[in-house]
C-alpha cells in the first residue's frame, strides 16, 4: 500500500527572464503581473532569484526587484531565491531586508544561497577582486540571524555593529542548495531548506534524507520543513504541454552550449534543433519535472509526494505565452485542491 500524501503549501520563483523580442522593463512588468496573479490564486509565496551577468535575466539587484513586487501586491509572501551569500555583506543584506520587513510587515523571505549565481570572472568582480570566500556560508548565516536577532542592549550578543532598522524583525531565513553540502547545514540549524530540483535534481533523494536525518529542532521550527522547488508545466492537454515545454529545453540546450537567447517560442520538434548529446545533458538537468494535462500532472505529482513528501513546493515554467503561463499556474492550483 503506498503512503497517504502529503499536500504541500504551493509557491513560485521567478527570474525575471526576456522572451525573445523583449527588454528588461517588460521583463519585469510580466514578472509583477505573474507575481500578481498568483497572489489571486492564493499561493503562499512568490520568490525572485540572483543571477548576474546574463543578457537575457533581469534579476541582478533582486532585493529591487522584490521591493517593486511588494509595492504592487498586497498580501503574498514575497523574497529572494535566493540572496548569493559570497556577493555580499551580511551586514548590508540585513539591513535591505530589515527595511523590506519595515515597509512590508510579515511579507519578506530571504532565501540564502551559498554559489556565485554567475561566471568566476563575474563572481570577481562583485567582490571587489577576492578570492572565493563560499566556504564563509555557515558563518555569514550566523552574522544574520544575530543581527535580525533581539539585542535588547546586549552588546555581547549584537556587538558593536548593529543592522538597522533589521534589529528585532528575525525575518525568515530558508537555506537554499543543490547539493548535499546545504542539506547538512540547514539540518543542523534547523532551518527551513529549499533544494534545487528545477535544474540540479541528481542530488535531490540524498539532500532530502540527509536534511531530515540531521535536523535538529531549532527557535524556529520543531520539525524539518522541506522545500522543493521544480520545473511543473500544466496545460489544456499533454499534446499541448509538450509542446510548451519546448521553451525550457531550449533554455537549457543554451545552457548546454554556453548559449542566451532568452525564452524563445516553442517549436514542433526539439530533435531537430539538438545533438543526441545535448538532449541527454539538457533532459538530466530536467528529469524530475512535471509536464502534462491536469489529470497527468495530479498522478505525477502524486508520485513525486509519495516519493519525497515535501512540505512546500516551488514552482517554475517557462512558458513562452504569457496568458498560457498564467493558466498552467491556476491548473496547478486546481490540482493541489484536488488531491
Amino acid at each position: 500500500m503506498s503512503n497517504p500524501i502529503k499536500i504541500p503549501q504551493l509557491s513560485a520563483l521567478n527570474l525575471a527572464p526576456m522572451r525573445q523580442g523583449q527588454n528588461a522593463r517588460q521583463a519585469i512588468d510580466a514578472m509583477v503581473r505573474l507575481a500578481q496573479h498568483l497572489e489571486h490564486l492564493d499561493f503562499k509565496r512568490f520568490w525572485i532569484a540572483e543571477h548576474h551577468n546574463m543578457p537575457h535575466l533581469a534579476s541582478s539587484a533582486t532585493q529591487i526587484l522584490i521591493a517593486h513586487t511588494l509595492s504592487q501586491t498586497q498580501k503574498i509572501r514575497v523574497g529572494s531565491g535566493g540572496v548569493m551569500l559570497p556577493n555580499h555583506s551580511p551586514l548590508q543584506v540585513a539591513e535591505q531586508y530589515g527595511t523590506l520587513e519595515t515597509l512590508h510587515p510579515n511579507r519578506v523571505d530571504l532565501g540564502l544561497g551559498r554559489a556565485p549565481g554567475t561566471d568566476p570572472m563575474t563572481a570577481m568582480a562583485l567582490r571587489r577582486g577576492r578570492s572565493d570566500i563560499s566556504d564563509q556560508f555557515p558563518n555569514d548565516i550566523a552574522d544574520l540571524q544575530r543581527y535580525f536577532g533581539n539585542g535588547g542592549g546586549d552588546n555581547s550578543v549584537q556587538g558593536q555593529v548593529k543592522a538597522y532598522p533589521a534589529l528585532g524583525l528575525n525575518v525568515p531565513l530558508y537555506i537554499l542548495g543543490s547539493s548535499t553540502e546545504s542539506a547538512y547545514l540547514a539540518g543542523r540549524l534547523g532551518l527551513p531548506y529549499a533544494f534545487a530540483s528545477h535544474f540540479a535534481p541528481r542530488m535531490l533523494d540524498m539532500a532530502v534524507d540527509i536534511y531530515r536525518n540531521e535536523f535538529k529542532p531549532s527557535a524556529v521550527l520543531n520539525e524539518p520543513y522541506m522545500m522543493i522547488c521544480n520545473n511543473i508545466l500544466v496545460a489544456d492537454s499533454d499534446d499541448e504541454a509538450k509542446f510548451l515545454a519546448t521553451t525550457q529545453q531550449q533554455l537549457f540546450w543554451d545552457l548546454v552550449r554556453g548559449v542566451s537567447r532568452g525564452m524563445c517560442p516553442p517549436v514542433p520538434d526539439m530533435d531537430t534543433l539538438w545533438s543526441p548529446q545535448e538532449k541527454l545533458s539538457a533532459q538530466a538537468m530536467m528529469s524530475t519535472s512535471l509536464i502534462g494535462d491536469k489529470d497527468s500532472v495530479k498522478q505525477q505529482l502524486i508520485d513525486f509526494q509519495q516519493k519525497y513528501q515535501a512540505d512546500e513546493l516551488i514552482a517554475i515554467n517557462y512558458i513562452f505565452d504569457e496568458q498560457k503561463q498564467h493558466h498552467a499556474y491556476t491548473l496547478l492550483k486546481q490540482i493541489i485542491e484536488t488531491i
